[in-house]
């Protein structure tokens, strides 16, 4: 039973997985074949080599380890090359002399991480498995440069014909867990119970990964439309929406303190006002359609968007001013927080869908709040 179980752990690891598994075999072997078939280097070993580390990383640095690959092979290949000249291969002195140089040569100029382990690497490599012979020494270079340019040329095929679409995808899903977790605070709230209280609390704590999820597609996309030429138009759209989901971490921060504050309101065990349940859920739909907006922008999708932030401001206005109708000299601490933070998630979420005008936003919140206007 618990080998059936663990073999369809790893089919289902498979199929979600199946996409880097492909590229990563078909770079490192294309790699291969141009560094011996096409330009006849005798041992190509750090062309698929650097195919392998440049696809290893996560989509938005691929271009910059690219770079970094060539230049921490070059740099590794001048030393030994060098090193060996003046004290001979496969000696422990060459070996530790190699090392030394090179790392500290790599972190002179600034190199860390990738660039200075590859450096090092290919270094070593020369010194002890292929001693250079005058010969041999530009192979290396070369193909790293292959290697990096096959593993970006790979990841151009796999988003060519939509670049933004991952991101969309994350997108929709990073806003509809929101307005669900906002949901849940709701159906909470309504009942006075603790223990859902604090499971939503668990997942607004959650949320932070779907931020750093968001942060990394929008790398992903500058990245994949800066490899694809003929879809570098779309930069500005990219760009307008970067500065929206910025606000986002803001969003979930809020909505955070607004179950926390939940979770303490239950605790109380007194009758809550149904209008309460209703603001959040209100808040959860300005969430939902707020998403649908940027997905929409995202798309291209101009007309469509344009309707989904209408209703996310409705609907946000709508939540503040529900909420605000509770707020009096005898209600609670938690019931005043739970306020104020349905109303910063509010101008927050609206300032993600229109960031070149806040003073415009926060007028119309504290104008649906019944605040006087400033």
């Amino acid at each position: 039973m618990v080998r059936v179980s663990g073999l369809r752990v790893a089919g289902g690891r498979l199929r979600q997985g199946w996409r880097p598994v492909l590229e990563a075999t078909v770079a490192a072997t294309v790699a291969w074949l141009l560094a011996t078939r096409l330009l006849g280097h005798p041992q190509p070993f750090f062309a698929p080599a650097a195919a392998l580390i440049v696809l290893g990383q996560a989509r938005g640095q691929r271009i910059r380890r690219a770079v970094e690959v060539v230049l921490g092979v070059a740099a590794g290949v001048l030393v030994a090359d060098l090193v060996v000249q003046a004290l001979g291969p496969g000696s422990t002195w060459t070996v530790f002399t190699v090392i030394l140089l090179t790392v500290l040569l790599a972190v002179a100029f600034g190199a860390t991480g990738v660039t200075l382990v590859q450096a090092a690497v290919s270094a070593l490599y020369l010194v002890v498995v292929a001693p250079p012979d005058g010969s041999l020494v530009p192979f290396r270079f070369v193909d790293a440069l292959v290697g990096g340019v096959v593993a970006l040329a790979v990841s151009l095929l796999v988003d060519a014909r939509r670049p933004l679409a991952p991101l969309v995808a994350e997108v929709r899903r990073t806003f509809d867990e929101l307005a669900g977790l906002l949901g849940g605070i709701a159906d909470a709230l309504d009942h006075s119970d603790e223990a859902a209280a604090v499971a939503a609390l668990g997942r607004a704590r959650g949320m932070d990964a779907r931020v750093d999820g968001l942060r990394d597609g929008v790398l992903a996309a500058g990245e994949a439309l800066r490899l694809n030429v003929r879809r570098r138009r779309h930069m500005g759209r990219l760009r307008s929406v970067d500065e929206s989901i910025r606000q986002t971490d803001y969003v979930v921060r809020n909505v955070r303190v607004l179950a926390r504050a939940g979770v303490t309101l239950s605790r109380l065990h007194a009758p809550v006002s149904p209008e309460l349940g209703a603001a959040v859920r209100s808040l959860a739909e300005a969430v939902r359609e707020a998403g649908a907006a940027l997905a929409a922008d995202l798309d291209g999708q101009e007309e469509a968007a344009d309707r989904h932030a209408a209703r996310a401001e409705k609907s946000a206005l709508a939540a503040v001013h529900t909420a605000g109708q509770l707020f009096g000299s005898t209600q609670t601490l938690p019931l005043a927080m739970i306020i104020g933070q349905v109303r910063a998630t509010a101008i927050d979420l609206l300032r993600g869908l229109s960031p070149d005008d806040d003073v415009t936003v926060l007028a119309r919140v504290d104008e649906a709040l019944g605040l006087p206007a400033i």
